[in-house]
């Protein structure tokens, strides 16, 4: 899919961390950068989208059909459903903008960038949770914690989506339309964005190292029920995924973040850096895919991989498929009697 001439000559990334060098405008020639992020998005960030609404609306389509959602446990995987939906609904916007342009005006700019970190920010915060509630579950089974149900966790769940809320509300006042580009409107909330993200992945780092570690280390005892292996091959999934999503997009919106600008005229130095420059932007479109991807990934792994959910899913597909059936039988047997009644007509 070709990018429009008003996309390939915008500004090197035009969305929620936007921020340009002033020297690559002048001298560093991006055209092929920003052709490369105008097809690999509108490829990519659909398949995205599908699969994420696809997995997390059946995941809250199984919580309130089969499960009490009063329970801690399910209280976060139904949240953290939600959330990827909010992070999801962004995603067609940047395609169309990546596109298209920004033409939908700048009160919906701000709406998209704020729905947009509202899931990112309650999603990982989930994220954290879900990890901590799963570590105290296994080094300490008699803990209130575990068990907490009622009042406790839609408490929890109110306090996440209130700081999502407020850490995101600044995309009202920073964030506008400029050059048919959504952008923000200065550099100094670009970096607080891009640094509140590192913040998090690092904290959510620690939280994931700390907790699947110990938890990998009790596993490990011999005294553990014989399941031990698929538990653990979990937690190491779980581990190395979220490294691989996450790590490669914040190292690369850090290293952009930096806004280095030569101090030379040097056209040999110049050349070096805008090649430099042009490898991370071309590194960075990669790993946001991929970080993005989260969305869709977090059903598959911290719902539909348990027994449980597996037979809800089951149960489900069971009585989709009896209903079917049933639907089949009697439009044969309406085929039927129509037919010995000498009148035939489809259903």
């Amino acid at each position: 899919m070709a990018a429009n001439d008003s996309t390939v000559n915008a500004t090197i990334e035009n969305d929620y961390y936007d921020y340009t060098e002033d020297y690559e405008d002048e001298i560093c020639n991006k055209r092929d950068v920003i052709k490369f992020g105008a097809i690999i998005t509108p490829v990519l960030f659909p398949i995205v989208v599908i699969l994420s609404v696809f997995g997390n609306v059946l995941v809250i389509v199984i919580l309130a059909k089969y499960e009490n959602l009063k329970s801690l446990t399910n209280a976060f995987i139904l949240n953290l459903a939600i959330s990827d939906l909010f992070f999801t609904a962004g995603l067609p916007f940047w395609t169309y903008n990546h596109v298209h342009g920004w033409t939908l005006g700048e009160h919906i700019c701000q709406m998209v960038n704020f729905v947009f970190y509202v899931g990112f920010y309650s999603s990982s915060i989930f994220l954290m949770l879900m990890t901590a509630h799963r570590y105290v579950a296994v080094i300490n089974p008699l803990s209130n914690i575990v068990s907490t149900t009622g009042s406790y966790s839609v408490v929890t769940c109110v306090i996440v989506w209130a700081v999502s809320t407020l850490a995101a509300s600044p995309a009202f006042l920073f964030t506008k339309v400029d050059q048919n580009q959504c952008v923000h409107k200065n550099s100094p909330w670009t970096l607080f964005g891009i640094y509140m993200q590192n913040v998090l992945f690092m904290l959510s780092s620690v939280v994931f190292i700390f907790c699947n570690s110990q938890i990998m280390y009790r596993l490990l005892r011999p005294t553990v029920q014989k399941r031990k292996n698929k538990t653990l091959k979990l937690i190491l999934t779980l581990t190395v995924v979220f490294f691989v999503g996450w790590a490669p997009y914040n190292v690369a919106i850090f290293l952009r973040s930096l806004d280095i600008r030569p101090q030379t005229t040097d056209s040999k130095t110049l050349a070096v850096l805008c090649e430099a420059s042009q490898s991370l932007d071309y590194a960075f479109y990669i790993c946001r895919i991929l970080a993005f991807s989260h969305c869709c990934v977090n059903p598959v792994f911290y719902v539909f991989v348990g027994i449980k959910f597996k037979n809800h899913l089951k149960k489900m597909l069971k009585g989709w498929g009896h209903r079917n059936s049933g639907i089949r039988n009697r439009q044969s047997r309406l085929t039927i009697t129509s037919l010995t009644s000498g009148e035939e007509f489809s259903m």
